[in-house]
Formats: structure tokens, C-alpha cells, sequence
């Protein structure tokens, strides 16, 4: 599944880093992320520093930025 980069932004609003896949998955939910979403960033085992190194993370999946 593809997801917009203002979608991520928005379900990851708030967010504090460096943060796990499952930290950032759990804050997804709260915000009312996409269900997608929130099961792709759970299943990443690593921890991410910043919001830049989440979006290169999910760069096969991102659709409406210069990441694809």
C-alpha cells in the first residue's frame, strides 16, 4: 500500500525521536493513522532518529513526494 507523505506527517504529529517502529505505530493509532500505516511502522524492528530517517524508511510506500 502506498501512503501519502501528509499522511504520515499528520499520524505522526507530536512524535519524539528517536522513537521504535512500534513507539511510532502506537502514536500513528492515537492519531488517527491509517490502519496500513499503523501495521508498517509496527513491523519495523529498528529505531528511527527523526521523521526524515521514518520517511526514507518508507520510501517504497510513499506516493505525492519527490521519495518516489
Amino acid at each position: 500500500m502506498a501512503f501519502q507523505v501528509t499522511e504520515v506527517q499528520k499520524a505522526l504529529k507530536g512524535a519524539n525521536y528517536p522513537a521504535s517502529g512500534s513507539e511510532l505505530a502506537d502514536l500513528a493509532r492515537r492519531n488517527g493513522g491509517d490502519d496500513a500505516l499503523v501495521e508498517e511502522l509496527a513491523a519495523r524492528d529498528e529505531e528511527f532518529s527523526g521523521p526524515d530517517q521514518v520517511m526514507k524508511g518508507l520510501k517504497g510506500s510513499l506516493t505525492g513526494s519527490d521519495q518516489d
